[in-house]
């Protein structure tokens, strides 16, 4: 049994229930997990099977409890599904946690349907999964063909309806793709549409237009597709979203980096200069960032102060390196930096960098 538990500031590594047994009764069995402390409120939590190397055919689910030990806040919720475990089965449910006072989300059944040339052809060849992201988390990797319906086979299209079961992604900002074969083939996917099963629209369109070659040197492939645009049912209303989702598709695959400075606590470390960075990855590097705007303070750069600053930049990868400096305005513009920590969300990865001078 695996778990993800997605919070306000991201989410967490699948969190594995093996050797976690706390106490275990009839029907009943209480783990002990730790959860980053940096997630911020829990708003839902993933549950699954991480592998099908089993003889168990079907887990029931009837309840689950959740307490935090420090605080002693209780969530619990009457779950009430059978995983339905086979080889080909989605193994995922998730719901939503609900907090007093705290909004909480629904789940909602979405329609995936996929438009190709030859999948259906090659299913019992090939293991295609999805993962929907959105601006409340994603559904981690779900499969596509363990259940297909509205299957539609002309002489050189077919399309196919998935229906997947999420807490509410809320808009839709892209779709990653993983296709793996253990035998040579050839799939050619053309586009997918997304959209609420109780709903006509929106429609979010992802267009592929791509065959996937497999082989033994590339036995997976692994693509992420951006929202094309979106339909919504009112044609002038379509033509001005049309337009603002191809100005905005650069703004779209903006990452948004959480950059904490840390002055020294020392004397004569603050500094009324201003002050720039520039982020480098291992896939591109950043432009240059005027850090003026502090979350916490209306002077920042103060001694023994931290101050916080949200930039957005292109996706830089893994990052590898800062530069960071001033301009050298103001009296004593001098400035003992001790450390730069930046927080990935979109990757679940905080990056420190040391100066101490």
């Amino acid at each position: 049994l695996v778990m993800v538990f997605y919070g306000s500031n991201g989410k967490s590594n699948p969190v594995s229930m093996e050797n976690k047994v706390e106490h275990q009764a009839k029907n009943q069995i209480t783990y002990d997990i730790h959860l980053p402390s940096d997630l911020g409120i829990l708003y839902k939590v993933r549950l699954g099977l991480q592998s099908l190397e089993t003889s168990i055919s079907q887990l029931s689910l009837h309840h689950f409890k959740m307490q935090n030990t420090s605080t002693l806040d209780t969530f619990s919720l009457t779950i009430n599904k059978t995983l339905p475990l086979s080889l080909n089965g989605d193994r995922w449910i998730e719901f939503p946690v609900e907090w007093p006072l705290k909004e909480t989300l629904s789940v909602i059944t979405y329609h995936l349907t996929v438009f190709s040339r030859n999948i259906l052809s090659e299913r019992n060849l090939v293991h295609v999964t999805a993962c929907i992201y959105g601006t409340h988390g994603d559904t981690g990797d779900r499969s596509l063909l363990w259940s297909l319906q509205s299957v539609h086979q002309e002489e050189d299209n077919e399309s196919f309806l998935v229906i997947v079961d999420a807490v509410d992604l809320g808009e839709m900002v892209k779709v990653v793709l993983l296709i793996s074969s253990r035998t040579d083939c050839k799939l050619d996917i053309k586009k997918l549409h997304l959209k609420e099963a109780v709903k006509e629209h929106p429609i979010y369109v992802f267009e592929v237009n791509e065959a996937f070659s497999l082989d033994a040197n590339k036995p997976e492939i692994q693509t992420e597709i951006p929202v094309s645009f979106v339909i919504r049912g009112d044609k002038q209303k379509n033509d001005i979203d049309n337009n603002l989702y191809k100005e905005g598709s650069q703004a779209r695959n903006l990452t948004e980096y959480t950059v904490k400075v840390y002055t020294g606590d020392k004397r004569g470390a603050g500094t009324d200069a201003t002050v720039h960075i520039v982020l480098f990855g291992n896939e591109d590097k950043s432009e240059v960032f005027q850090l003026s705007q502090s979350l916490e303070h209306q002077d920042p750069f103060e001694r023994g102060k931290v101050d916080t600053f949200k930039i957005k930049s292109k996706n830089l990868g893994s990052l590898r390196s800062i530069e960071i400096g001033h301009d050298g305005k103001g009296f004593a513009s001098g400035w003992f930096l001790e450390k730069v920590e930046i927080t990935d969300a979109s990757r679940n990865s905080v990056y420190c960098f040391s100066c101490n001078r």
